[in-house]
């Protein structure tokens, strides 16, 4: 990059941890978590991500003459479309119809999360939109000189999607389901907000778990003990190895998450007896409360509901947190106080025949999905201002 006042340098690094952690995250912030030096890390160190997982960084960042580093994305080589939930699939197997190949692809992305975030980094500065600028040029040029298929920026900001179209890279919206703090001065509060027949259906759930005579906590920081990581990943294992066949973290990567980033943890684990029986794992932004992972060892009815949606509701309220954002997919959400929210990722396509395929797609996509979304909104569990 060429500056009056700044150049540039740009160079690929193939384990964060040769970057410091307060370097990369002066470019991250504080907000989100996800694109944080510790937790990306923790995949790392884990062996979560790297050779012979299909995500093998190349992580990209910008520095100047002294070492200092002004900008950073998160880049991965993917052998595959697992872990990211932006789903590409079809566009994968249409490729390989026309004989051409896929894979591997470049993502800029934290794995194995669906939560809107940050991916262009850079740090604060009067320069900072012209340094993102520099950024998506030197993802884009070492996109065309890798020779691969296709870059994919995911779970990106609206503001950064919209300045990777202006690069040529294609927009794709998705749909979430975020709940939003009005001010709430508890859960019950947060009940008065609803219609009066949604509000007697979640007492309903509610009372239903508290009569199995379940503990239910929320555990954070130095309250987090090993046996609790232990039978959360327990739960883990069986859950994701029922949906997906080979669940993506390992155990490792839940001791390195409590090595370093504990305070962020909001573990909710559900006791019978002493013995935990389910949990639902949580990371707590600046002003947000991000739902990641469940997993149980009974079945119990609702206690999915109230564990992910319901004590992360009550985890926000009583810390003064903004938003609830509970994951990727699930209209059932909704009833439940998460309305629809847009989400955004953008594609760059070496092949402009194939490029120009996916741009149509994406087209029509789009307006299918405003027209899904704008019927979810008519689902809204809220009452209007003229009920009681």
């Amino acid at each position: 990059m060429s500056d009056p006042e700044l150049t540039l340098t740009a160079r690929i690094i193939d384990r964060i941890e040769k970057i410091a952690p307060t370097a990369w995250d002066a470019c991250a912030g504080g907000d989100n978590p996800f694109v944080s030096h510790a937790f990306l890390q923790a995949l790392e160190i884990s062996g979560s991500v790297g050779r012979g997982t299909g995500w093998l960084p190349q992580h990209i960042v910008l520095e100047d003459a002294t070492g200092e580093i002004h900008a950073a994305a998160p880049l991965y080589v993917k052998g595959h479309s697992q872990g990211e939930y932006v789903f590409d699939h079809g566009w994968a197997e249409a490729y390989e119809r026309a004989g051409g190949k896929y894979y591997p692809k470049l993502q800029v992305a934290s794995p194995f999360s669906p939560v809107p975030g940050p991916r262009l980094l850079v740090r604060p500065s009067p320069q900072q939109l012209s340094i993102r600028e520099a950024l998506i040029r030197t993802l884009t040029q070492t996109a065309e000189n890798s020779g691969l298929s296709s870059l994919h920026v995911t779970f990106c900001t609206g503001d950064e999607a919209a300045a990777l179209a202006e690069h040529g890279y294609l927009h794709r919206l998705g749909c979430q389901y975020h709940w939003h703090n009005q001010g709430y001065r508890s859960f019950d509060d947060f009940l008065g907000a609803l219609s009066s027949r949604k509000r007697k259906a979640l007492r309903k759930e509610r009372a239903q778990v508290a009569a199995q005579g379940l503990d239910i906590r929320a555990l954070s920081g130095d309250d987090l003990k090993s046996e609790h990581w232990d039978a959360f990943f327990a739960f883990y294992m069986d859950t994701g190895g029922r949906k997906w066949g080979r669940p993506y973290l390992t155990r490792a990567f839940f001791a390195a998450l409590h090595e370093s980033m504990r305070e962020k943890v909001v573990l909710v684990m559900a006791f019978r007896n002493n013995q935990p029986i389910a949990g639902a794992l949580n990371l707590v932004g600046r002003d947000t409360l991000y739902g990641r992972n469940w997993g149980c060892i009974e079945d119990v009815p609702y206690l999915h509901f109230e564990c992910c949606y319901y004590q992360a509701i009550d985890y926000a309220i009583a810390h003064g947190l903004k938003r609830v954002e509970a994951g990727a997919q699930g209209e059932h959400k909704i009833q439940r106080g998460y309305l629809p929210v847009e989400t955004h990722s953008a594609h760059w396509i070496a092949d402009p025949n194939f490029s120009a395929a996916i741009a149509d797609y994406l087209d029509r996509e789009r307006q299918a999905l405003e027209h899904e979304m704008a019927g979810l909104a008519t689902l809204s569990p809220y009452r209007h201002s003229d009920e009681g």
